[in-house]
């Protein structure tokens, strides 16, 4: 288990590498928007399955939400960030090498986790997905994890704050004031309709 610091966190991921991180829901995988590619690799994810996009606070993501949503971006931010929710947002035109999905929207999250939030303080908005074998339940401890990825860097210090073993909630936005629940988690949205 190849343990790191966020510097060389920073390193790994800039060579086009994923990393293995902890957040307050699952451990995720991780890396720069431009190596997307490189997580459906690791994982054996199906490509039809989008990413998620993290960010350390909701303003360093707004730029990547279409102005039609904003308004409603920033309400639902600002009530439920950081936390183990997930939007899928209409995407701005200037965010292509963050699209993984066919639909020109995006997952972002902000996680309640001071690990995370430092690390893509630091690296930028990260794309992710949790740390395991697509389709097989994933640990969510640093030494599991090693098992499934031994060649990837893990973000330390380990042992992590314990998380919630549970992913986030999903909700899609769908015009303005109308968002539809995709996935329950633990987040429960007033909002929804």
């Amino acid at each position: 288990m190849n343990i790191i610091n966020c510097k060389l966190a920073l390193k790994t991921l800039k060579s086009g590498l994923p990393i293995i991180f902890p957040t307050d829901t699952l451990p995720a995988i991780g890396c720069l928007p431009k190596f997307s590619e490189i997580i459906y690799e690791f994982k054996n994810r199906d490509k039809n399955k989008p990413l998620i996009l993290m960010g350390s606070e909701h303003n360093q993501l707004i730029h990547y939400v279409h102005e039609s949503a904003k308004e409603d971006y920033e309400n639902i931010a600002s009530t439920y960030w950081p936390g183990a929710l997930t939007m899928v947002i209409p995407s701005s035109g200037q965010v292509n090498n963050a699209l993984t999905s066919s639909d020109f929207t995006l997952g972002l999250r902000v996680p309640n986790s001071h690990i995370a939030k430092s690390l893509i303080k630091e690296t930028g908005p990260l794309l992710t997905s949790s740390a395991n074998i697509s389709g097989f339940k994933g640990s969510i401890t640093a030494e599991g994890i090693a098992l499934d990825f031994p060649s990837l860097d893990i973000l330390g210090p380990v042992p992590w704050k314990k998380c919630s073993g549970k992913a986030s909630t999903i909700i899609s936005w769908k015009k303005n004031g109308d968002w539809r629940l995709i996935r329950e988690g633990e987040v429960l949205v007033k909002e929804l309709h």
